[in-house]
């Protein structure tokens, strides 16, 4: 199907599905609510043609002539668009890649294909490729920050829509079943408009476990063993049947959900207990499901082939178990050998679920039946399988099901995703100087400079007996950090020494932060001296995140590999360091072109002064979903790393709405995985040839315009009177705080309106919403103009940079993408919601003005007429959605004008529900919150 084709398949779907919802609206919804829709959507259209004072004014009219009932319902109206536009987008994307593997084409850009065959085309031997597979790891760690609108009731009616619509294009049907299929999709647009997508109470930090779980449950488990079979296949059409390459398991999960205490007061020790639990549940469950089928389907009999003889030693071992344990028959199964297996299988992973369920209700049972001790177990049982039906020459029996399983166990053994925990740094300071504190005759831990913190945390971490602690006497705060480290030797203990991950430490600022939590960790058991010799259990990553920070990392990375303590400890534990970087206050604090430089080169100047030590480092990447929070796409972004900086691994967090674009359903998850492996891959070729170097003209010039990125940034945001107060007047920020999307709040300190207090994701939040994406783009237009002046040849080093360096590129990609979003007219419309107008109006100006210059330096950089000429179909899909932003952007100003004037209470509240829809609308329209 060619590019014309498809775009026309696509918009034939948007088209019914819009038809389908004007016909529940004409049924369902208040009186004139589909005329005023249309109204609204065919005004704002006419406006993007061509601005006409007199024809905006009477559309505000008649958006200011409208109940909040009816607004309400407009909004309601405007949401269900975008996401079956989303829906349509999404479907005929899957459908195209179906298309191109059927008609044998090559693939596309980021494709297993395109990436193997690339290899092979450059000579890569297979010896090669399997040295660099050997070394991979892939993980995504999925979070909980607030930008997550969508419900997950409202996932699970988007799911089937998908579904029913891919039967219309995938089957050829006879009117009676396409009149069913229409009317399928027509029923759940229904079930949409009378389900409430405003969540009625703020999630708890359990109802966003169970949120992040409905992603491995709904489309993961499907996902991942397929991605694995795909590279399988690809690999084997470049180098041949005969290459000799084995593809490992390297697909990991992480999760902050349960364990991100930062800022959150609401994820306490037993929060973190329960979602380990819960983790251990949910992954039991859904092996569970599968043995079952595995049990149905293996039903060789003895006397028809001849087991592997160590799968009969290992039926013969368990003999007494399956006796005396499960209380069976010996005749069951007798010459089923595989069903006999499996049924011991299936048993062993029920007595864990049973004693896992127990302990989460908060029972002791000591005579439950014995299960599995670990993963490793479970996957020796499935790998006798696998090998005895290869023995007896049923190869093909063992791959399918048996080999999806075992790819399953491998990625998420019991324990599921490595959960990370985070605490901000001060927390630790403060307990650890109240431990001190508590000895007699300790020193005054406080009033230590950094050198003498080091030595005292060091001689404490090795002593037998650091402390003695009586846990009534300390204050509240220290018991509960003490109490989070138990909780991980506990839940290690418990369900799976992987259970978690990182420990994360927020605004770390010095190496003794990272020698803290050692030192609590100590305590808890989970690292010290033992007979014999270090151990330690832990792993710590200390998170960077401002620009002082950023350009602090050698540093501090340098002193802690140099304390003798730490290294051992370090290499007591793989010798691998994490170090985090974040992406979202560095952005915040110095703009997005400072942020994104800092942030490359303290990738550099880390992973050069590991390997000056001897110790793997691996980066983990604080990505949100906003370019303005780090993101964009995932390929592009893992190629547009410093050179030789991914050996392999690569680790990130995957927030808020972008766990449900790319993760929802099955399909789109295998497709991401695949962008984001395949790019890896190509990444960490440094590992099995040399990279090429670094051109230093260009960081020279990086380092120049991220000098000027900066001072123009922060000449905005630190010494422009009134900016701040612009920022909350001419953003929806009061109603963000109060939508009911996560668990945290919006401010570190409620009474605090500083920038410093604001939380990186409702700044981006704000910003978007109001349609003015400043954190994304602001800056880079200055820091172009002045260093090109008007010389034509640093012009044309510029564009040469554009075009030859992937970070350069992605840099410039990820701004017209934010460009695109932005809309400086409707900027205006919430500049004018500002107290102080004549401020608000100044400030307006200069924002405009450097989106005006941002546009023009960036285009001329990147050869275009006009923005995101080389992205068509992402260009096509953001203007899809304009449509129904432009007509939802000015009822929310109007709203905003409401909520703020009415002075009763009731009366306030009364327009409260349709602001709330309206910030929920806005961020399923711009496929972006914060």
């Amino acid at each position: 199907m060619n590019a014309v084709s498809q775009d026309q398949t696509l918009e034939r779907d948007v088209q019914l599905f819009t038809a389908l919802l004007g016909e529940v609206l004409r049924e369902h919804s208040r009186k004139r609510v589909l005329v005023i829709v249309e109204r609204l959507r065919d005004g704002f259209m006419q406006l993007r043609e061509q601005d006409d004072e007199e024809v905006r004014d009477k559309l505000m009219k008649r958006i200011r002539g409208l109940d909040a009932q009816t607004l309400s319902e407009v909004i309601r109206a405007f949401n269900i668009y975008f996401g079956l536009v989303n829906t349509a987008e999404e479907l005929n994307a899957y459908l195209a890649r179906m298309d191109l593997i059927s008609a044998g084409e090559r693939l596309w850009v980021g494709s297993f294909d395109q990436m193997a065959r690339q290899f092979k085309a450059d000579g890569v031997s297979p010896e090669h490729f399997q040295s660099l597979l050997e070394h991979l790891v892939y993980l995504p760690v999925f979070t909980a920050h607030p930008t997550e609108a969508k419900r997950r009731t409202i996932l699970e009616n988007f799911r089937r829509i998908f579904l029913v619509a891919q039967d219309l294009h995938r089957r050829k049907l006879n009117d009676e079943e396409l009149e069913d299929r229409l009317q399928g999709i027509l029923t759940q647009i229904q079930i949409l408009w009378k389900t409430d997508e405003v969540r009625v109470h703020k999630p708890q930090v359990t109802d966003e476990v169970r949120q992040g779980l409905y992603f491995f449950r709904e489309s993961l488990f499907d996902a991942v063993p397929q991605v694995y079979c795909f590279l399988e296949k690809a690999v084997r059409r470049a180098y041949g049947p005969d290459s000799g390459i084995k593809i490992p398991s390297f697909i990991q999960f992480g999760s902050w959900i349960g364990g991100d205490r930062d800022g959150n007061p609401f994820v306490k020790p037993e929060t973190t207990e329960l979602a380990v639990r819960m983790h251990g549940e949910l992954v039991l469950e859904l092996y569970l499901e599968r043995v079952g089928k595995l049990l149905r389907m293996l039903s060789h009999a003895s006397s028809l082939c001849q087991p592997a003889p160590a799968f009969l030693d290992s039926l013969d071992a368990d003999e007494d178990y399956w006796v005396e344990t499960m209380g069976q028959s010996l005749r069951r199964y007798v010459h089923e050998p595989y069903r006999r297996k499996l049924a011991m299988v299936e048993f062993r992973l029920n007595a864990n679920l049973q004693r896992l369920r127990v302990r989460m209700a908060g029972r002791y049972e000591p005579d439950l039946p014995d299960g599995y001790d670990q993963a490793r177990d479970f996957l020796t049982d499935l790998h006798l399988v696998r090998d005895s039906l290869h023995h007896h020459g049923d190869a093909n029996a063992a791959v399918g099901p048996l080999n999806d399983l075992i790819r399953l166990a491998e990625t998420f053994g019991f324990h599921l995703v490595h959960l990370d925990l985070r605490q901000e740094s001060t927390r630790h300071t403060r307990a650890v100087s109240e431990l001190f504190a508590r000895q007699a005759g300790a020193p005054f831990y406080q009033a230590f400079d950094e050198e003498q913190r080091l030595l005292a945390l060091a001689e404490a971490i090795a002593h037998p007996h650091p402390f003695v602690i009586e846990k009534g006497t300390l204050t509240a705060e220290t018991r509960e950090t003490l109490e989070v480290f138990e909780v991980m030797a506990r839940m290690r203990a418990e369900v799976s020494e992987h259970a978690f991950g990182q420990y994360v430490i927020s605004m770390t600022h010095a190496a003794s932060h990272v020698m803290e939590v050692m030192l609590l960790a100590r305590l808890a058991g989970l690292a010290g001296m033992g007979r014999q010799g270090w151990f330690c259990q832990i792993q710590i990553a200390p998170l960077f995140e401002t620009i002082d920070d950023l350009n602090r990392i050698g540093e501090v990375m340098g002193r802690l590999f140099d304390d003798p303590t730490y290294a051992a400890l370090l290499k007591a534990s793989g010798n691998q360091q994490e170090v985090m970087l974040g992406y979202s206050d560095s952005c915040k604090d110095g703009g997005i072109l400072a942020s994104s430089w800092r942030l490359y080169e303290a990738q550099r100047r880390v992973i050069q002064l590991a390997d000056d030590h001897g110790v793997s480092c691996r980066l983990f990447h604080g990505r949100g979903g906003t370019v303005g929070r780090g993101g964009g796409p995932t390929h592009e972004a893992i190629l547009a790393q410093p050179t030789d900086t991914v050996h392999g691994q690569i680790k990130f967090t995957e927030q808020g709405e972008v766990l449900s674009y790319r993760y929802a359903n099955p399909e789109t998850a295998r497709y991401e995985l695949t962008l984001g492996i395949s790019g890896l891959i190509k990444a960490s070729r440094c590992l099995i040839e040399p990279p090429p170097a670094d051109r230093k003209d260009y960081l020279g010039i990086m380092d120049e315009l991220a000098q000027y990125g900066e001072e123009a940034y922060r000449r905005l945001t630190r010494e422009t009177d009134g900016f701040l107060d612009y920022f909350y007047d001419c953003t929806p920020l009061d109603g963000i705080a109060l939508l009911n999307l996560g668990s945290r709040p919006s401010h570190r300190k409620k009474a605090d309106r500083s920038l410093a207090s604001i939380r990186a994701i409702p700044w981006v939040f704000g910003w978007a919403q109001s349609r003015q994406t400043l954190p994304a783009w602001f800056g880079i237009g200055y820091a172009i103009e002045r260093y090109r002046g008007n010389d034509l040849e640093r012009l044309a080093k510029l564009q040469r940079m554009y075009q030859e360096w992937p970070y350069f590129r992605a840099l410039l990609s990820n701004t017209q993408m934010s460009l695109f979003k932005a809309e400086m007219h409707i900027a205006k419309a919430y500049a004018r919601l500002a107290e102080n107008q004549h401020q608000a109006q100044v400030i307006y100006s200069q924002i405009e003005e450097e989106y005006q210059r941002t546009l023009t330096q960036v285009m001329n950089v990147a050869g275009l007429r006009g923005l995101m000429e080389e992205t068509p179909e992402l260009q096509r899909s953001l203007a899809r959605r304009n449509v129904y932003l432009d007509p939802l952007n000015h009822i929310q100003v109007s709203l905003l004008e409401r909520y703020r004037s009415e002075e009763e209470e009731a009366k306030r509240e009364e327009w409260l529900d349709p602001l709330l829809r309206s910030i929920n609308a806005i961020a399923a329209g711009m496929r972006n919150t914060g």
